[in-house]
Formats: structure tokens, C-alpha cells, sequence
């Protein structure tokens, strides 16, 4: 499989931020700077809403993939939603920890870094 041009790769990141966007931060919480996203709303609901949420976070996973994200980022991705997954199945504290961890705008800015360090080789990952 041949690696998608930089030009490719933003245009298949596009629609990925928007979903990321929506499930952790798509809505403001009144009064204050705070912003959740569905995926923390899925979450509330009791045994399949951590499930449901893993298995739309890992939409952003296999799209990271197919845009060629090393296995070293791809399993770091996988590790922040199984996290967000098994700590968010705990009662109340779990939820409160799924709406403030965002795994997929940690995802979406693993990506990016991958991306920006593939564009620019003589920068360190760390930079960017």
C-alpha cells in the first residue's frame, strides 16, 4: 500500500477533527469554559454506553491507519480509548473522567504530530 501524499492525508484528517470535535467537545456546559462531547453522553448510559463510544473512537483508529500512523502512535491511540473505556464504566467517577479525558481529540493530535513530523523530518516529534 503506498503512503498517502501530505494533501491526501489533510483531507482525510478533515472529517476525522469534525467527528473527534463532536464527541469530545461538541457542547459548551453553561457558565462555564467547559465543553463535552457525545461520546461522554453515550457514556452515561449504563452497561453499553463505554462500548458504544470505543467502538466510534475506533472509527478514528482505522482511518489512523489507512493513513499509514505507525504502530507505536496506532497502539498508543488504541491505549487512550480502552482507558477512556474501562475507567468510564466506573459509576459517576468514570463519567466524570470520560468527559474530561477527550481520547479522541488526544487521538486526532497524535495523528497530526505523525503527519507534521513525516512533512518535516529534521524536527523532532517533540516539537511539533
Amino acid at each position: 500500500m503506498t503512503q498517502p501524499t501530505l494533501a491526501q492525508q489533510e483531507q482525510q484528517l478533515r472529517p476525522l477533527r469534525r467527528l473527534a470535535g463532536l464527541l469530545d467537545s461538541a457542547l459548551p456546559v453553561p457558565g462555564t469554559r467547559w465543553r463535552i462531547g457525545l461520546d461522554g453522553l453515550i457514556g452515561l448510559v449504563p452497561g453499553i454506553g463505554d462500548l458504544a463510544g470505543a467502538a466510534l473512537s475506533s472509527y478514528i483508529l482505522m482511518k489512523a491507519i489507512r493513513l499509514g500512523v505507525p504502530a507505536g502512535v496506532v497502539l498508543r491511540m488504541l491505549f487512550n480509548i480502552l482507558l477512556e473505556m474501562t475507567l468510564g464504566a466506573i459509576p459517576l467517577i468514570g463519567d466524570l473522567f470520560d468527559f474530561g479525558f477527550k481520547a479522541n481529540l488526544r487521538n486526532i493530535r497524535l495523528i497530526e504530530r505523525h503527519i507534521d513530523a513525516a512533512a518535516n523530518p529534521d524536527r523532532h516529534p517533540r516539537d511539533v
